[in-house]
């Protein structure tokens, strides 16, 4: 286990904090924040890099599409080193973060993966951004998982890649998703994760497991009664994004979210977290469903699962770590919060990722 700085978590995010950190991916009913706004547009892009990354000469890139176990067509971006040779190569599948799309976050670490010899595939999750899916801006558990699995069987179809040299990355609450995954699908040798969220725990029991019985029950209650309004309107009720502004706001949690989603640093057209937010319904299913039940089955395949000292979301990296079997690994870096380990090249562990893959995923 790799250690930073001792971290004491701070107390009880209070509302504003709250209210951001549903925004982007907890019990959005809670929050009170429902609007009409609408998702951002997903049709299927052009050759142009729309990347928020700059693009890699070292890799080559190209759009793909594959088909989950529900009939879903997801959109990917496959990367490849481009002095590959004729020999197989290993493959990693990454999604994340929870709200974000491919050119964002999972693109940079697909580009990156690649210039360190390995082929990566970037993916947009059902019902977001260039991937199909009706309604439009929701997230399920379930599905989302296949979302993985779904990954790796084009990977495996791939002729360039090695079907038995296959791992997973997952990024925030797709880190969640990322485990779960790997804990049922056995083709998968290893899994990595970074600011990993568990999304049925935060949505279920509230930040440091916060939220009371009755709380959960109001929550259940008016997302329930909601889906009468969204039946009867046809239009689901979106639970409202980041604000455009900062002014007046605070909370450090906030600002840091806003610096990725809001600004030139991150924010992209298709995001639901630059942009409208999720639908009010969307924890629904989240809330009754646990991810990481069975973590402990990944073993006897490698885990590594990373988080910064001063991230608000550590804990959910540090239980995960707690219940799973070995062998597993836990870095912790010192210094970084939760969205550094998004985009921040000086901060991500690229070194060790590779080293990681590099061993477990030998030929």
């Amino acid at each position: 286990m790799t250690e930073g700085t001792v971290h004491t978590p701070r107390d009880l995010p209070d509302a504003s904090r709250r209210t951001l950190l549903m925004m982007t991916g907890a019990s959005l009913a809670t929050a009170g924040l429902v609007s009409l706004g609408t998702s951002p547009a997903w049709a299927q892009a052009s050759g142009e890099w729309d990347k928020t990354f700059p693009r890699s000469e070292a890799v080559t890139y190209e759009k793909v599409t594959f088909t989950n176990r529900y009939g879903i067509t997801l959109t990917g971006d496959l990367y490849m080193p481009s002095d590959r040779g004729d020999a197989a190569l290993p493959g990693l599948t990454v999604a994340g973060p929870f709200g974000a799309v491919k050119e964002q976050s999972a693109g940079l670490y697909a580009q990156t993966m690649a210039e360190r010899g390995f082929i990566t595939l970037a993916f947009d999750p059902s019902f977001v951004g260039e991937s199909g899916g009706e309604a439009r801006d929701v997230a399920s558990p379930d599905i989302n998982t296949e979302d993985f699995m779904a990954a790796v069987d084009y990977l495996g179809l791939h002729d360039a890649v090695d079907r038995e040299r296959i791992g997973i990355i997952g990024i925030c609450g797709f880190g969640g998703m990322a485990l779960n995954a790997v804990a049922a699908d056995k083709r998968v040798k290893a899994v990595a994760t970074t600011s990993m969220y568990d999304m049925s725990r935060v949505m279920a029991r509230g930040y440091y497991d916060s939220l009371t019985d009755e709380q959960r029950a109001e929550s259940l209650a008016q997302m329930s009664r909601q889906r009468w309004t969204d039946a009867e309107t046809g239009d689901p009720a979106m639970a409202g994004g980041l604000p455009d502004s900062l002014d007046g706001i605070d909370d450090p949690v906030i600002r840091m979210y806003h610096a990725y989603y809001k600004t030139d640093r991150g924010y992209h057209p298709r995001s639901v977290n630059s942009n409208g937010g999720w639908t009010v319904t969307n924890p629904l299913s989240f809330m009754n469903m646990p991810l990481l039940t069975y973590i402990a089955e990944i073993s006897p395949r490698p885990m590594l699962v990373i988080a910064g000292s001063e991230a608000h979301s550590r804990y959910f990296t540090e239980e995960a770590y707690a219940a799973a079997a070995e062998p597993k690994e836990l870095m912790i870096i010192d210094g970084a919060d939760h969205v550094d380990l998004y985009d921040q090249l000086d901060v991500i562990p690229f070194d060790r990722l590779a080293e990681f893959f590099g061993e477990h995923l030998a030929a």
